[in-house]
């Protein structure tokens, strides 16, 4: 292995060594125990086959076929005809980074040892991964129950050289795809289509990505928010570790420290105040974004257990010779954790619009709409419409999926988690706070500006700099969604070193 590589096996592993594999284009190699379990176990289910015993899915029909035995002449054919059958997925397609985290995690799962694949097929989905290319996923379809199946049939389907894939940044037949990395389309054998779609993958590696960029994300807010406090003339003594200590929530503590350390070496509590105490939106920072600080923190511990747990089913356990029917791929803690973290991204994003409103309105000596001359120029006036109609929006997406169910296979399958709703929207409510984030982190800028300080913290100070090299003064009208996308640009690449 080089450094570039990343061994996927049956050591525990973390959301972010995943996401840097991702995100890194990392290689990936499995590790010896791994392919020592994979085939331990498909060689106890090759032996199991051939007593004749009836199984789920393995010699069954699915859903509320289950009561239907399959000949051992078509388990291959029944396996096949599973993945065209399920991909019949719709809407958009997930964007490149889940694509290729799903497939990522489907190697992990399998790569446990109790799925009772191939070697041979697990390999392939290696060598596509380690290709670079993107499995074409639609966003909806799936009920967050008997896995993610539709999502999980389209990731599957080039393996039998159907469908369409993205390679090289074209989207290509998955025949033509296939021969040019050297493959053949394979052929299914028995469990090897149910252990392919029965899972959580598509809605846990939606997970995977929020949490992990939901992270940077506060970074990101908590030092918008030091900016604001520095563009407000806010006093620091909400931020004094006294008070936390008292109550002595951990991302409290952690945002009140962060936060004064973006601000150390500043002159702000010598300057003159202009009031007693300061609006909640820069007065609670600690205690709104602490929240969202310990929220993520359950998040990936429940995105951990996930990505290093068997999800399909039926499952197999070669050392005790069973074969057990559960339902692991019940996705009901992702979708718990989907829609807590959604609230948690709506609430970075909600203050910090409330802080955009607070620095536009005239007060404590900044010019109204942050702008000389106004009424001739409106400035950042409608810079808040658009923030407040989009963390509106996110509001109405925070509404929860998790305790919605319906239906399906005549009643087999009775109740679902509607995970994967909640993992997409989340990832939707995600993108709209950057959005958001990038428009305080314009507004704050701005009214430094404006300011002109002599005695900004030098971190503070350093980024204004470099933030003028980017984004000018807003002196008189112009295209602010033009401003606020370079903002996007350029914050993009502070995340990327959070």
């Amino acid at each position: 292995m080089t450094n570039s590589d990343f061994s996927i096996g049956l050591d525990h592993q973390k959301p972010i060594d995943f996401y840097k594999c991702v995100e890194d284009e990392k290689q990936v190699k499995l590790s010896d125990e791994a392919i020592k379990a994979v085939e331990y176990c498909r060689s106890f289910l090759e032996r199991e086959e051939s007593k004749g015993n009836v199984h789920y899915g393995i010699n069954t029909g699915f859903g509320h076929l289950c009561d239907v035995h399959i000949d051992a002449s078509s388990l291959g054919q029944l396996q096949e005809n599973l993945l065209l059958s399920h991909a019949c997925g719709s809407g958009a397609y997930v964007p490149d980074e889940v694509a290729r985290t799903i497939l990522l995690l489907k190697i992990k799962n399998l790569s446990l040892g109790h799925s009772g694949i191939r070697l041979q097929l697990l390999n392939h989905l290696v060598q596509i991964y380690n290709s670079g290319a993107v499995p074409l996923i639609h966003e909806q379809g799936s009920l967050g129950a008997s896995g993610d199946l539709a999502p999980l049939a389209h990731m599957s389907l080039c393996l039998l050289g159907e469908g369409d894939i993205k390679y090289e940044d074209k989207i290509v037949p998955a025949t033509e795809f296939l021969n040019k990395i050297g493959l053949e389309p394979l052929r299914m054998v028995s469990k090897e289509g149910l252990a392919l779609i029965n899972g959580t993958q598509f809605s846990t590696a939606y997970g995977l990505q929020a949490v992990v960029k939901g992270r940077k994300l506060l970074k990101l807010a908590n030092l918008c928010s030091a900016l604001s406090i520095e563009a407000f003339n806010c006093r620091l003594s909400p931020y004094d570790p006294r008070v936390h200590k008292i109550r002595p929530h951990h991302g409290q503590k952690s945002v009140a420290a962060e936060i004064l350390e973006w601000l150390k070496g500043s002159g702000i509590d010598q300057r003159p105040q202009n009031s007693v105490q300061d609006p909640y939106s820069f007065r609670c920072i600690p205690q709104v974004h602490g929240a969202v600080s310990d929220l993520i923190d359950r998040v990936d511990d429940v995105i951990e257990t996930e990505i290093n747990s068997v999800s399909d089913n039926p499952l197999i356990f070669p050392d005790d010779e069973v074969i057990i029917s559960g339902g692991n791929f019940h996705a009901q803690p992702i979708a718990f954790s989907m829609d807590h973290l959604a609230l948690g991204l709506c609430e970075l994003g909600s203050i910090a619009e409330r802080r955009i409103y607070q620095l536009i309105n005239g007060h404590r000596g900044l010019p109204v709409c942050l702008i000389k001359d106004a009424g001739i120029n409106s400035g950042l006036m409608i810079l808040q419409y658009s923030a407040a109609s989009t963390v509106s929006l996110n509001k109405q997406l925070a509404t929860p999926s998790s305790v919605d169910s319906i239906i399906s296979s005549m009643g087999q399958e009775d109740h679902v988690s509607m995970a994967a709703n909640a993992a997409v929207k989340t990832y939707t409510i995600l993108n709209n706070t950057f959005t958001v984030l990038a428009m305080e982190y314009y507004t704050a800028m701005q009214a430094l500006s404006l300011r002109d300080y002599k005695d900004l913290s030098p971190s503070l100070q350093s980024l204004l700099q470099e933030y003028r090299e980017i984004v000018p003064v807003l002196e008189t009208d112009r295209n602010v969604s033009k401003d606020v996308e370079r903002t996007k640009s350029y914050l993009q690449g502070m995340l990327k070193r959070f």
